[in-house]
């Protein structure tokens, strides 16, 4: 796993149950509404200062999304993506980064075919059965509740990266 997690240059998330806690809220207007996880969003944000880049490949499209990604300036956000391993090869081409270089983190079947490509791959403690059995790592946390806080310190602690965050914020 250590060797693993030295190359990633990517980390690409999944949103529904992973960046949220898959819930769905639809008010009377029927405008849809998401919970995301502050502390994820923190390491998120902090993830391309360190080098390492962040990418969402969602298989629903939602104005949330979009605007989540906006406030934690994430480059690379795709919605509507039915095919995430042909997103994710085309996303790996165009920044010129292999596929061993990237860390996918999903919780769903339809995340299989990305998580078979993936150099490592990670799931929050509830993905489902199928994800949690093949993944690199599983998370203590569920998803929307620190999973990819977990993943994320995980890959920059093992890349002695993390301590840099630290020293960004503990100025006394």
């Amino acid at each position: 796993m250590n060797k693993k997690l030295k190359k990633i240059k990517l980390i690409v998330l999944d949103v529904d149950g992973t960046m949220t806690d898959g819930k769905i809220y639809i008010n009377n207007e029927g405008i849809e509404m998401k919970a995301f996880d502050v502390k994820d969003g923190f390491a998120i944000a902090n993830c391309s200062s360190e080098g390492i880049e962040v990418a969402i490949i969602t298989g629903r499209q939602s104005k949330v999304v979009e605007k989540r990604a906006e406030e934690l300036k994430i480059k690379y956000c795709y919605q509507g993506i039915h095919d995430k391993a042909s997103k994710l090869k085309e996303l790996t081409e165009s920044i010129g980064i292999g596929l061993e270089e990237v860390c996918y983190i999903g919780d769903d079947i339809n995340d299989l075919p990305a998580i078979n490509i993936a150099g490592f791959t990670a799931t929050p403690k509830d993905g489902v059965e199928e994800i949690l059995s093949i993944v690199d790592y599983v998370a203590k946390s569920k998803g929307g509740k620190g999973a990819i806080r977990e993943v994320i310190e995980l890959i920059l602690r093992e890349q002695d990266k993390w301590g840099n965050i630290i020293r960004k914020y503990n100025t006394k």
